[in-house]
């Protein structure tokens, strides 16, 4: 079950070492909006016309605000400034952009590199790569309700279908994806370019040119980056500013050049990728559908880059607890097809991926960036996240501490939302590393957008694009409790979290007191009642019996199991 995170190549050298290219993978899975009106049928036409006006709009800096992009593009400013924090969280994380690292409050003031948004508009069009159905489409209706508008096309997209087959012949691998993108990226290789190149007095092809600032933002979609080390501005990458004199403004290049040496290299990725695909395709079967252990759990990251850009993926676990610290993971991390489970993921990440699991608990400790939730059927997840994405899922429940409005998307159905309900003793640290602000908490304030992703390649019934997508509901507070994270790895410390950092709002936390006034009052009525020692004995022996049959029916008996088993 095993797979590398990243695309590498061996192509470019840079003073005697080499330097890989991979495609950046976030851009386009976790910063693509189903908002019509900036996806563009016509491509390059539109959006070079767009170019002249959105740089007349810009300032000294070449940065657009929101009200700019809300009046150009003939959107709500709701709109604009979620393309802007869009952006946001898929920069490069060591970007100097400002909007980086931004208090989630502040991040419009700053408004957007307008080279930035036109990468980000353009790419918009992109389709995800095809998901291959499964022969038995009419055993859907078994799993998914018949108003799903995925019926019928895509039986893969069932959790439970999923369990019953080898979900990995169905869906793309990494490798898949990541080649899927760079194909995308040389294909469009000369349209990207022309939005960031500039011409000279004639406007012929050739007179195209980019500077060195101007080609380090398709570092965007692009990355360079030596084995073993963070990334590499293109600019430093490539043989035409590499050597060039920090004192002297660098001369500027050709695009046509430009052009020729990006699509060698992506070509040389590509071939490499169809190599380690071919392996894969040929090796071991790692796929499992069977109960698994602890020892056999499937936790990968990809070594040989640096932390900062490593990938885990946590897949295939059925019916057993996992737990996993932040030496344990990378920066990022795939939670797929689990199911029947509780999964603990208590570190640091930047980006976060669940899809396809089904009757389970997933905790992931603090999210900085972007956390996507899809696919999912019967699932409780609990975070501290920046920012949170949810398409296409089923009667999940979402335990929240969220800087910016939870963004829904798809074919939901009976989806509820409630404030965080948990800690460890980490989360605080955690939460200060990644930038996650314990004082603002947007949990309630979902954006809904439409019911079909227009970037999935499928086919749908017609009309469904019409159709408003489901908003999620507030949970109960009669039914919110606090969930308690056992102390897995002892490390305990005077700075310790002793408590949920995200206040509780009033309506639940009188709930909270009022649930545990009552347990008082049961435990003191319980203390005073006139039983001889023979009933005492009875009624402890009656209170044992039902909640083991609880713990059974609620399936909780299995982490008291890999508990003990630890």
């Amino acid at each position: 079950m095993e797979e590398e995170g990243e695309i590498e190549t061996s192509k470019v050298v840079l003073k005697d070492q080499q330097i890989f290219l991979r495609a950046r993978r976030e851009p386009f899975e976790y910063g693509l909006l189903p908002i019509s009106k900036i996806i563009f049928s016509d491509g390059i036409t539109t959006l070079l016309s767009l170019k002249q006006i959105l740089i007349s709009r810009s300032n000294s800096l070449e940065r657009i605000d929101s009200q700019s992009i809300s009046e150009i593009l003939q959107l709500s400013i709701e709109y604009s400034d979620l393309i802007i924090d869009t952006i946001a969280s898929v920069l490069p994380f060591d970007s100097s952009d400002p909007i980086v690292n931004a208090n989630p409050k502040e991040i419009s003031s700053f408004g957007v590199n307008v080279y930035d948004l036109l990468l980000f508009l353009y790419i918009q069009s992109y389709k995800r790569l095809v998901f291959r159905s499964h022969k038995d489409s009419a055993s859907v209706a078994d799993v998914w309700p018949s108003t799903s508008a995925f019926d019928g096309y895509l039986s893969a997209l069932s959790p439970l279908q999923l369990v019953r087959s080898n979900s990995r012949k169905f869906m793309p691998s990494q490798v898949d994806e990541e080649a899927h993108q760079l194909s995308y990226l040389q294909k469009h290789l000369d349209n990207l370019l022309s939005l960031l190149a500039t011409s000279r007095e004639d406007e012929d092809e050739e007179s195209m040119v980019l500077t060195s600032e101007r080609l380090d933002h398709l570092g965007f979609l692009i990355q360079f980056g030596e084995k073993g080390s963070d990334r590499i501005p293109l600019s430093q990458a490539s043989p035409f500013f590499a050597n060039s004199d920090p004192e002297m403004p660098a001369v500027d290049v050709s695009a046509v050049q430009v052009h020729d040496w990006i699509y060698q290299n992506i070509t040389l990725a590509l071939e490499q990728t169809a190599e380690r695909g071919h392996l894969k395709e040929n090796g071991p079967s790692n796929g499992s559908d069977q109960d698994v252990s602890m020892a056999d759990v499937c936790i990968s990251s990809d070594k040989g880059l640096s932390a900062a850009r490593s990938l885990s993926f946590v897949e295939g676990i059925s019916k057993t607890s996992v737990a996993k610290k932040a030496s344990d993971i990378g920066s990022s991390v795939k939670v797929l097809n689990c199911h029947d489970s509780v999964i603990y993921i208590l570190a640091p990440l930047r980006y976060a991926t669940l899809y396809g699991c089904s009757d389970a608990t997933i905790v992931l400790g603090a999210v900085g960036k972007v956390l996507r939730v899809e696919h999912c059927e019967r699932v409780q997840v609990l975070t501290a996240a920046k920012r949170i994405c949810i398409a296409n899922c089923r009667e999940c429940t979402f335990f929240l501490g969220v800087n910016q409005r939870p963004l829904i998307l798809g074919d939901n159905h009976k989806m509820q939302v409630a404030p965080y309900n948990t800690f460890y003793s980490q989360l605080e640290e955690h939460m200060a590393q990644v930038g996650v602000d314990a004082t603002t908490n947007r949990w309630n304030e979902s954006l809904v957008l439409g019911t079909v992703d227009p970037h999935d390649a499928l086919s749908h019934p017609a009309g469904v694009s019409d159709t408003q997508a489901e908003s999620a509901t507030c949970l109960d507070p009669d039914q919110f409790t606090n969930f308690m994270i056992p102390n897995w790895f002892g490390e305990e410390s005077a700075q310790s979290t002793k408590h949920n950092p995200f206040p509780l709002p009033e309506i639940y936390m009188a709930s909270q007191q009022k649930n545990h006034q009552s347990l008082g009052e049961i435990k003191q009525a319980l203390r005073d009642l006139p039983l001889d020692e023979n009933k005492k004995r009875e009624l402890s022996s009656a209170l044992h019996v039902y909640f083991k049959e609880w713990l059974y029916a609620s399936g909780n008996i299995r982490q008291l199991y890999c508990l003990q088993g630890d």
